[in-house]
């Protein structure tokens, strides 16, 4: 490999470590890969490419993107889009740096078109079962579970609290710090007794751990036996059994991320806001948080035509009002001219 192009990989390379530093290990892994395989094509099919300043759309960007169209097995949508964010990430935070990148080189046309995804909440009553049951269970796993779906933060985020994770935000109020995550935000979900009383108890069950299990999960809140990857392994299959056990009827696996969808379409039948579900999320996007606008749309449905109804109720009752007042005037005196009142013998106290 001769000088230039060894430079060249070096500074994606460097780029990647410089990543890691805030990202988790899977996707500092996933734009390590999208970088080897970008260099990879770029040294087959332009081998005379050796510096950043020699990149152009046409033919290095848009030649990419076809030999990524034209793998065997084919690729998804979604993994030509990752492709292209993290290529994206890559390629702008090295011209933020100072490297003679020029601009434009991947555009939003560029991007596939990404399949509808909608979130899977559990039923209301699925999810009381199944609350009710990790409550009954009360040990480590089936705590840590109960408080993502009491904050709505990804399983992976759970796994990485640290220790001191509770922030006093006010008087009587607390809030659970979400260090940086998936999309690298951090973020203060609120917290009510409930809440407390989980991290009270996961703490508890923390300190029975063995010392090997606490030298592993220094500074963390939640003991691991092996790494992060072994502890969401047990998660899964902890959330699995207490759905069997609780009788749930949903027919979809019960995931850990469904908990999180489940705390999200409750808080919007609960009514909060859109901005404020987007901040709580963490979410970068609103797009990101329309989406559980869609799943409770039969609830708003319902909600709105129980508020049509009441807004009718009122007028009918004052209609009524006044044509019983009509009959009962002195051209048609009661008793005497065979009326009446409707719906009956009402009592005039109760129309008046």
């Amino acid at each position: 490999m001769n000088q230039s192009r060894q430079r060249l990989e070096q500074i994606f390379q460097t780029q990647v470590q410089t990543l890691s530093l805030t990202l988790q290990f899977s996707t500092v892994r996933n734009y390590r890969y999208v970088a080897h395989r970008f260099l990879g094509y770029l040294r087959g099919a332009f081998p005379r490419v050796q510096r950043l300043s020699q990149f152009r759309r046409d033919p290095h960007m848009l030649g990419w993107f076809r030999w990524l169209c034209h793998q065997d097995p084919p690729l998804s949508n979604t993994t030509r889009e990752e492709h292209l964010l993290c290529l994206r990430r890559l390629l702008d935070d090295l011209a933020l740096q100072g490297h003679p990148l020029r601009p434009g080189l991947i555009l939003h046309e560029d991007f596939p078109v990404r399949p509808q995804y909608l979130p899977r909440p559990l039923s209301p009553e699925d999810d009381q079962r199944l609350q009710e049951e990790l409550r009954r269970t009360d040990n480590l796993y089936s705590n840590a579970l109960l408080l993502t779906r009491l904050t709505g933060i990804r399983i992976g985020e759970c796994i990485h609290l640290p220790l001191d994770c509770l922030r006093h935000i006010g008087p009587g109020q607390w809030a659970l710090h979400v260090p940086l995550g998936k999309l690298h935000t951090e973020r203060l979900v609120p917290l009510d007794s409930e809440g407390l009383r989980l991290l009270e108890r996961i703490r508890e069950w923390r300190a029975r751990a063995s010392p090997a299990r606490l030298a592993k999960s220094e500074g963390l809140l939640l003991p691991r036996v092996g790494g992060r990857f072994a502890l969401f392994q047990t998660l899964r299959p902890v959330l699995a059994d207490a759905a069997k056990r609780a009788g749930c009827a949903d027919t979809m696996p019960i995931t850990p991320h469904r908990l999180r969808h489940t705390w999200a379409s409750d808080l919007l039948r609960r009514g909060i806001s859109l901005p404020a579900l987007m901040q709580l999320m963490g979410h970068k996007d609103i797009r990101m948080t329309l989406r559980y606008l869609k799943v409770t749309q039969p609830d708003l449905q319902r909600e709105f035509y129980k508020a049509s109804q009441n807004t009718m109720q009122p007028y009918r009752f004052s209609h009524t009002r006044r044509l019983y007042r009509h009959r009962r005037s002195p051209r048609n005196p009661p008793g005497t001219g065979g009326h009446t009142p409707p719906f009956g013998d009402v009592p005039t106290p109760a129309l008046q």
